[in-house]
């Protein structure tokens, strides 16, 4: 009934959810945006000065249990509290590799502080390497999301904050060094702002989903470069009482002729009232996982399920 699957036990705030398997074992990994819900502060410093939180699944996602976060990715003389934004993990070319967001400090405003996507590897999740950042297209850019392509690259969406909360792609033969493309989807004035690209393969069409804050819009390409919008998923409110809320920033993973989202919610953020979740209870979100099909050629979403788990057999 579309009850939330994972709760982080230290300050309810977790966001921005990705999920991988662990090769050579059965688990699946959960990195997650680990925001301060708690902090005092009635501005957007509670948004920043997140880690990244890691929860383990041994049972192909029916119960996820906590297990810390993620230490040594701050920049070389960046002492303190640092922010750690949405987390890209994929595994290629015979390694792990994660794309973060990363902001130096903890500010109350975002306004006019840098903030990068930075790579790093992995050879098993647990360890990662500090490779550096990617040189985009401008210093306000969030959300990394990554996947291989029919012509042979891999391509990075990403938001560009600068450029009205648009998305951008860059495009690399070996996940280390980088061309920019160009705008993908375009946010304001143009288009509808939105953040939290993810690409992925079902059904024979390569999707983009982005969220606009008020579900997730769906994008079908044939070739992960020409993008047709297709309508949104997630807007409608699920039965259980803490998913009641707009979906947002979701990752997919698929599953042969089916696909799992894991998306967050807000549990008691009036969305279409206030602006921005103001109080601790506003602030506190919990993750969801939802099935996704494609049935002649649309993708399809069903978010009132029981018992959603993944094939822990599956690449």
């Amino acid at each position: 009934m579309s009850a939330p699957i994972y709760t982080d036990p230290l300050m309810d705030g977790a966001a921005d959810p990705v999920v991988i398997r662990r090769r050579g074992t059965d688990e699946w990994w959960m990195f997650y945006t680990a925001r301060r819900t708690i902090h005092p502060a009635p501005d957007f410093a509670w948004l920043h000065g997140c880690a990244i939180g890691v929860a383990v699944s041994s049972d192909n996602g029916a119960q996820w249990n906590y297990r810390g976060t993620v230490a040594g990715l701050d920049a070389p003389g960046d002492t303190g509290l640092n922010t750690h934004w949405a987390p890209e993990v994929i595994w290629a070319e015979g390694e792990y590799h994660m794309y973060l967001t990363y902001m130096a400090g903890a500010p109350s405003r975002s306004d006019g502080v840098p903030r990068h996507i930075v790579h790093f590897t992995s050879p098993d999740l647990i360890d990662w390497k500090r490779i550096g950042p990617l040189h985009l297209n401008s210093s306000a850019v969030i959300d990394a999301g990554v996947a291989k392509c029919p012509d042979g690259l891999y391509r990075l969406w990403y938001k560009d904050e600068a450029d009205g909360s648009s998305t951008w792609a860059a495009t690399s033969a070996d996940l280390y060094d980088w061309t920019i493309e160009g705008r993908v989807i375009a946010g304001k004035p143009a288009g509808n702002p939105h953040e939290g690209p993810n690409v992925f393969v079902l059904g024979g069409w390569h999707w983009l989903i982005v969220d606009e804050w008020h579900g997730l819009a769906v994008y079908r390409s044939t070739d992960a470069r020409n993008w047709q919008r297709q309508g949104t998923i997630l807007a409608e409110p699920g039965r259980d009482p803490d998913d009641r809320r707009f979906a947002r920033h979701a990752d997919i993973v698929p599953q042969g002729d089916w696909a799992a989202i894991y998306y967050f919610t807000h549990l008691h953020w009036a969305e279409t009232e206030t602006p921005a979740p103001l109080t601790i209870e506003e602030r506190q979100t919990r993750i969801h996982v939802a099935r996704l099909w494609v049935e002649d050629g649309v993708l399809r979403c069903e978010r009132d399920i029981d018992g959603v788990t993944l094939d822990a057999a599956f690449g």
